[in-house]
């Protein structure tokens, strides 16, 4: 493989961590998708990027399609792609775009699960006696309350809090911080959490081993098993809380924009999928309702 190659993706790399504060996760993905490139390239004999040019893009994707890369992975790697080439044409070391007229293919997009209200409501208040519980139930609270990711709640302060005014700090995707309310059974089991650990507020809300943050696998694990003490059929995930929270909201209010600033989506596009499920959600109500819509 080209050492001049590899120094250039090594750079383009240290961009994205330093300049656009991407996560670990991220960077690795673009790592992991470029090491496919470089191979590819290395494989064809191509010693630059700027000899590549559509037709032997086509040929890349197709190659990894023959190789069981998925669709949507196939569009990541484009993306992963169009990204490193976007930086090198701006520092002038490519002159054209070896990705134009290069689609991937179409990506069915499955609509998440969610789970309804009483399901829901059976998950948050599910019943148990101790400090265990008393995290767990602060935990489902405000998971639900808040549509939090993971990586978001496990790295919640105290300090984050504002239990009075009612309201979350959080840290998003690409460093962004967000306001995020919080509702009034989350504040409660929040507050019963702190009388009985203390609320330190450069200490971790929801406390691991030896005081460190939850592990998100733990938090993981909580879930799975309160559900299964509910008799939930449903395989519950922290996600499926942020989906359920997402779904619920725009139920109730129809605000697209409103639940895209909650959910800390950059792109409305991401949000919008939540309008796919209203629309599950409306339609059995009219059949439910409809007289000309009701089968014999």
């Amino acid at each position: 493989m080209s050492s001049s190659l590899q120094s250039q993706v090594d750079a383009w790399l240290t961009r994205l961590t330093s300049e656009r504060q991407a996560s670990a996760h991220t960077v690795e993905g673009y790592r992991r998708d470029l090491a496919k490139l470089l191979r590819w390239m290395e494989a064809q004999g191509i010693a630059s990027f700027d000899a590549l040019e559509p037709n032997r893009m086509r040929s890349f994707v197709a190659a990894e399609h023959r190789g069981g890369l998925s669709p949507k992975s196939l569009q990541r790697l484009l993306s992963s792609c169009r990204s490193l080439f976007r930086q090198l044409t701006r520092e002038g070391l490519l002159a054209h775009d070896p990705l134009a007229g290069v689609r991937g293919p179409k990506v069915h997009r499955k609509l998440p699960q969610v789970l309804d209200v009483d399901e829901a409501t059976s998950l948050v208040e599910a019943q148990g006696e101790g400090a265990l519980n008393l995290r767990d139930r602060a935990m489902m609270e405000l998971f639900y309350s808040s549509g939090l990711r993971l990586s978001e709640l496990t790295g919640l302060r105290w300090i984050d809090l504002d239990l009075h005014a009612g309201e979350v700090r959080v840290l998003g995707k690409g460093s962004k911080t967000r306001i995020v309310p919080v509702g009034r059974h989350a504040i409660t089991a929040l507050r019963a959490l702190g009388e009985a650990e203390g609320m330190v507020p450069e200490q971790p809300v929801f406390k691991g081993r030896g005081g460190a943050p939850i592990n998100p696998r733990t938090v993981q694990m909580r879930m799975k098993t309160l559900a299964l003490q509910q008799g939930l059929p449903k395989r519950v995930h922290p996600h499926l809380l942020r989906h359920t929270f997402a779904s619920h909201m725009l139920e109730s209010s129809g605000d697209l924009r409103a639940v895209q600033e909650l959910l800390g989506h950059a792109d409305i596009a991401t949000t919008q999928i939540y309008t796919h499920l209203d629309f599950q959600h409306l339609a059995r109500v009219y059949d439910a309702a409809h007289p000309r819509a009701k089968r014999k």
